[in-house]
């Protein structure tokens, strides 16, 4: 055998298995796992870890390492309560340590390829990035780059104390350490994602629920700015209240420094010592429901004001947006329920709800979709009209595929029903799968995908999506014959909520 022939056989036996890709990046050397199409990295430190004494501080630099590091398996979750059987929860263990993201790349797509982050929902209380329902490979095998991620929950992520605020430095910022993380991943991003081959220039983020309205507090984040390229909501409130960092809130209610003393005063917490070292578990009492306030929180830094507020006022990212809700979102929640988004009519005047009521065509229709248009739809409509009045392009959608198979007791699309079409894991369905969800799924990537690569979700092969305009608000309604354009269904149900939301309080 020659020197060269030598040298060519010890750099084969030397190089990384075809199934165990390499990647370098700027904290050291990352073996995934690969199939033919698609190559995946995972449990990735974007982060130090938010232990013992970066417990309740903003997200530090990101761990380095000798060698290389395993990157085939997933990482732990965020801290959080049990499982309540939403498949977006994903595998256990859970710590505090758990600061970590995944990333699916094609192997043989044109590179620079468009990056599309993955904000899960939840609540702010659960959830996770390593859900198989979040499985990036289909959206990869589009030509993707796909990246999914955990950030702090509950407490951990979404917290202040005045012991707390008395041992911060001054200009730190506080109390939405979950919000802050994600903006950390999207900083690891820009400044990694191109040894995946990923196009830092071109990067989506995109959620669902409490991930899509992250994404809508991304848009209004200063520290985000700069950091994503277009913005998919799906699902993800608009109107909704929120708790000032450390002063009253709407109607008086109390701040969330002083919500965060009066829970830790009930589980004999006095310090900032003894909040660092208490056990973790500690904090998985469900803090006050979100809805109410608690959806992350106005703290002047991260958050300046509503997101309602700050579209309003032209302050949102200037970028492409797409936002939509299911039609069914949350069937079960009724306008008296006390205990989540209702109360509607302890607020709603005689008359208006007289109004709703026969809008509705009657009060068991309107028991049952109020709250859906209320939370979901009208804020979605608000928020597609204020970016196009801004001056920026938007698109809107409505999620309605209900399959026969599906065991709930209602009609139409129920809350985050719509995840496994997005990502095309149609598997994880609790019913079986027809060959319109499988329709129905290549639609919605294939307008996701488009929207990532260009910021305008149309292509060949799929009816033309319309944007949002001032005059003409039609959208992409997702039905079980496939993908239509529509006027606004029920505009008229939404027009009477959107004044009931607009009118004077005292």
């Amino acid at each position: 055998m020659t020197i060269a022939g030598v040298f060519a056989t010890l750099s084969l036996m030397m190089a990384p298995a075809a199934d165990q890709p390499t990647v370098r990046i700027s904290q050291g050397v990352l073996n995934g796992r690969a199939d033919a199409d698609v190559a995946a990295f995972k449990n990735i430190p974007y982060a130090a870890p938010p232990t013992a004494e970066r417990r309740w501080r903003p997200p530090g630099p990101a761990p380095t390492w000798q060698g290389q590091r395993d990157a085939s398996a997933y990482g732990p979750l965020c801290i959080q309560a049990p499982p309540n059987g939403d498949p977006g929860v994903g595998p256990l263990p859970m710590s505090e340590d758990c600061l970590n993201l995944n990333v699916w790349r094609p192997i043989s797509a044109a590179q620079p390829a468009p990056v599309m982050v993955w904000i899960h929902g939840g609540g702010l209380v659960n959830g996770s990035g390593t859900a198989p329902l979040y499985d990036g490979t289909n959206l990869a095998k589009r030509g993707m780059v796909v990246v999914t991620l955990n950030y702090r929950l509950g407490r951990l992520g979404f917290f202040d104390h005045p012991a707390l605020a008395a041992e911060r430095p001054a200009g730190e910022a506080a109390g939405n350490y979950g919000l802050m993380d994600v903006t950390a991943a999207l900083k690891w991003v820009r400044a990694n994602i191109a040894a995946f081959g990923g196009d830092p220039k071109n990067v989506t983020i995109f959620g669902e629920s409490a991930g899509g309205a992250i994404v809508t507090r991304l848009m209004i984040s200063p520290p985000a700015r700069g950091l994503f390229d277009r913005a998919i909501v799906q699902s993800g409130l608009g109107r909704e209240l929120q708790t000032p960092l450390d002063r009253k809130g709407a109607y008086g209610a109390p701040s969330a420094r002083e919500r965060g003393e009066v829970w830790a005063y009930g589980a004999g917490l006095r310090t900032a010592a003894d909040l660092r070292a208490a056990p973790a578990d500690l904090f998985l009492t469900p803090p006050p429901v979100f809805a109410n306030g608690d959806l992350t929180l106005i703290d002047g830094r991260v958050v300046p004001s509503t997101v309602e507020a700050a579209f309003k006022a032209g302050r949102q990212a200037p970028v492409p947006f797409i936002i939509g809700s299911n039609s069914a979102e949350f069937w079960w929640m009724r306008p008296t329920d006390r205990n989540g988004y209702g109360q509607i009519d302890d607020d709603m005047t005689w008359l208006e709800r007289a109004d709703a009521v026969q809008a509705y065509g009657g009060l068991e229709a309107f028991d049952k979709l109020a709250i859906t248009d209320l939370v979901f739809s009208e804020p979605a409509r608000m928020l597609a009209r204020l970016h196009t009045k801004a001056g920026h392009p938007a698109w809107l959608y409505r999620f309605d595929i209900s399959s026969p198979q599906n065991p709930e007791p209602h009609g139409g699309a129920t809350h985050a029903i719509e995840r496994p079409y997005v990502f095309g894991t149609l598997n994880t369905l609790p019913y079986p799968v027809e060959d319109r969800d499988r329709k129905a799924s290549e639609a919605m990537m294939g307008y996701w995908t488009a929207f990532a690569r260009s910021g305008d979700p149309n292509g060949v092969g799929r009816p033309r999506w319309p944007t949002t305009t001032l005059s003409d608000t039609r959208l992409m309604n997702f039905v079980n014959s496939g993908p239509t354009v529509t006027p606004v269904p029920f505009s008229a149900r939404l027009d009477l909520l959107e004044r009931f939301r607009e009118r004077p309080r005292p």
